[in-house]
């Protein structure tokens, strides 16, 4: 089972960390048979012929022989399986590109049994005072980031959380969402959608909140254009200078149910 085809510069770079702690091929064998017996799996095991030809890129290792390398070497598993030439970073980007055929249930996700990570009520609980914001700007207040959210806290994509109050989109967003946000996508047009699901949605930056939105440009001015449902009026605001397009909207998550809509109620 190998985790990479031989690799020259692989081989170059494991030489480099078994040299810097001045271990002999031996001396690697002797621990790695240390791991193997640990975990009673001779797949652990690494014999000294074996990593010489690894380090002369005549020979791949296996995810088993690398986490002993990885052990061995004080590397993170991951950095040293990525400075072998696996993609690690492109792991999430890879995921997303590929769309699998059937339905499917997610099951629970490590962290989840994890006693010092919020539950899913004390995290919403704690999202509901935050208004529409960025992510990056919402974990920035947090003296804490619970595991969930850190993978929301990055550029490419970005990430944005609407608001408790926010009905703007209401029901095709609705409060409390995650939407994922791409920056590389600024233009707004008028035409090439047919239905209120297909339209472009927008992430916008106004001078003192944001919001998540559809819009169009007309004369010099953003029309930030609200769902029927949510009764609030369209704005009209001067662009570039009263707002910023963060961009456009390309995923979201939320939630089906929700408690009574005092947010919405209010602007009937």
């Amino acid at each position: 089972m190998a985790v990479l085809s031989s690799s020259p510069e692989c081989g170059k770079r494991l030489r480099a960390e078994r040299e810097r702690l001045q271990l002999s091929l031996r001396q690697v064998e002797a621990l790695s048979r240390i791991i193997a017996d640990r975990w009673r799996s001779s797949d652990f095991y690494i014999a000294h012929a074996s990593l010489a030809d690894i380090e002369n890129g005549k020979l791949a290792p296996n995810l088993y022989k690398l986490y002993s390398l990885s052990v061995i070497y004080g590397q993170e598993y991951d950095q040293l399986a990525a400075a072998c030439g696996v993609p690690i970073s492109e792991a999430r980007k890879d995921q997303n590109a590929l769309a699998l055929p059937s339905t499917y249930l997610i099951g629970q996700v490590p962290f989840a049994t994890d006693p010092s990570t919020p539950s899913a009520v004390e995290l919403r609980e704690k999202l509901r005072v935050e208004r529409t914001n960025l992510m990056t700007k919402i974990l920035r207040t947090w003296d804490e980031v619970p595991i969930p959210l850190q993978q929301l806290d990055g550029p490419n994509p970005m990430y944005g959380y609407i608001g408790m109050d926010d009905y703007t989109l209401h029901p095709f967003i609705r409060p409390g969402s995650f939407v994922r946000i791409d920056p590389r996508q600024k233009k707004i047009s008028g035409a090439g959608w047919l239905t209120d699901h297909d339209r472009p949605i927008f992430f916008l930056e106004l001078r003192e909140r944001y919001v998540c939105s559809w819009c169009e440009m007309h004369q010099g001015r953003l029309i930030v254009i609200p769902s029927q449902q949510s009764r609030r009026p369209a704005q009209h605001l001067r662009y570039p200078l009263d707002v910023t397009i963060v961009g456009r909207v390309t995923g979201v998550t939320m939630n089906l149910f929700q408690p009574p809509q005092t947010g919405l109620l209010a602007y009937r």
